[in-house]
């Protein structure tokens, strides 16, 4: 059962930082490059309105933060030291690095911050405490500030050290940062305020990925347009010929009762009615379309056809609130995005008529960035895994850590 979070949530903006050292856990978890540049510091700027606030009030920052998945201890791919010079641009301002995020180090740099002053510590990730939640782990960083703000929605669905165990370490002195605050009250107003008609488009490639969010939607949409993958499973639980398309033979059964439960509560499932299929998983592969049910041996759907295209378009301009959450084809080759990019450009003009449009899902962010339109939609949500499962439980425990005040 979705739990709404109560309102007001204690933000940055219900405090006076001055004099205060603050630790902020942000998301800095950002793509590099073979000669470590950063290629989308999507993430690093939307910490920004969070430090600026701190900084303006005379406190400074403390910023921790994981990047990639180390195994066992430090790798030099993983450092957080290769953002340094583009954090030092992004808040206009030195940023002093620690090559340790507890120990010596960290605590010399932490207690020589002055008012306005900026300090990134290193990867938590190379202390496996870290990911086992830890709490003398916690506690060692929590020695290191004042305060504690978690701005960090991507990894909120973590019960880590930094995200969810410190916050107990400081009972009156925590609060969410503004993308925090801002993720969780436009999820809110998706899944406990949806103007309707409300419609949800679930994507990707996996039934079993998507079972308990589509549980929880069937209770709260109006309408449910399913594509990518996950659609032949569908198709095929219903007697559908679906060649070598990709399916989840285990799943069949949920498939059919996901649709009896959807019909028993009166909401409208759109499965694709057309396919455009490929000879082989390939941008190159010989392309012919047909009707989803019929596809032929040897051939598998790589997108939707242009019938399901217009009907997906037309309940996306019929509706008042829409969650995309996966890309209808394969959109990464170009032979197979035409369904995505459909998808996207309708979510966009149906943005400009009023709907309140949220995109969560890594792959639905990075097609909204392909075709240029997050700046025309509502929100775009930067944590994937912490929206979906915000959306199966509705609540997460690095929400939960802050909200216990």
């Amino acid at each position: 059962m979705l739990l709404r979070i109560p309102y007001p949530m204690l933000t940055v903006d219900q405090f006076n930082f001055s004099g205060q050292k603050v630790l902020i856990r942000v998301d800095f978890n950002v793509p590099l490059d073979s000669n470590y540049k950063i290629t989308d510091d999507t993430r690093i700027r939307a910490a920004l309105p969070t430090i600026a606030k701190i900084r303006k009030d005379g406190g400074a920052v403390i910023l921790m933060s994981h990047l990639g998945r180390p195994k066992g201890g430090p790798e030099e791919k993983y450092s957080l030291k290769h953002i340094v010079n583009h954090l030092n641009e992004a808040i206009g301002a030195p940023v002093h690095f620690a090559d340790d995020c507890i120990g010596e180090s960290a605590a010399t740099l932490a207690a020589t911050l002055k008012a306005g002053d900026v300090l990134l510590l290193e990867n938590l990730r190379f202390y496996k405490e870290e990911e086992k939640g830890d709490p003398i782990f916690a506690g060692k960083l929590a020695k290191l500030g004042t305060f504690y703000v978690n701005d960090a929605f991507g990894t909120a669905h973590r019960a880590h050290a930094s995200t969810a165990v410190i916050a107990a370490n400081f009972p009156g002195k925590k609060c969410f940062g503004y993308v925090m605050s801002g993720e969780l009250q436009n999820a809110d107003k998706v899944l406990n305020g949806a103007e309707r008609p409300f419609t949800a488009i679930l994507g990707g490639a996996k039934v079993s990925d998507k079972i308990l969010i589509l549980q929880q939607l069937i209770k709260k949409a109006d309408n449910i347009i399913i594509g990518g993958g996950m659609a032949f499973t569908f198709i095929k639980a219903q007697g559908g010929k679906i060649g070598s398309s990709l399916v989840e033979e285990d799943r069949l059964e949920t498939a059919l009762n996901i649709l009896k439960e959807a019909k028993d509560k009166g909401v409208n499932i759109y499965l694709p009615v057309d396919a455009i299929l490929a000879d082989k998983f390939s941008n190159d592969a010989n392309i012919q379309a047909s009707a989803i049910n019929s596809i032929p041996d040897g051939w598998m759907g790589l997108d939707i056809g242009a019938d399901s295209e217009k009907i997906n378009s037309k309940v996306i301009a019929d509706s008042k609130t829409i969650l995309w959450n996966g890309p209808l084809g394969v959109f990464e080759m170009s032979n197979f995005e035409k369904g995505t990019k459909s998808a996207a450009f309708a979510i966009a003009e149906a943005t400009k008529k009023g709907t309140f449009t949220l995109i969560g899902g890594g792959d639905s962010v990075a097609a909204i960035n392909k075709y240029h339109l997050a700046e025309q939609v509502s929100y775009v949500s930067t944590g994937g895994g912490a929206l979906l499962e915000y959306i199966e439980s509705g609540t997460l425990p690095g929400v939960e850590a802050v909200m216990k005040n």
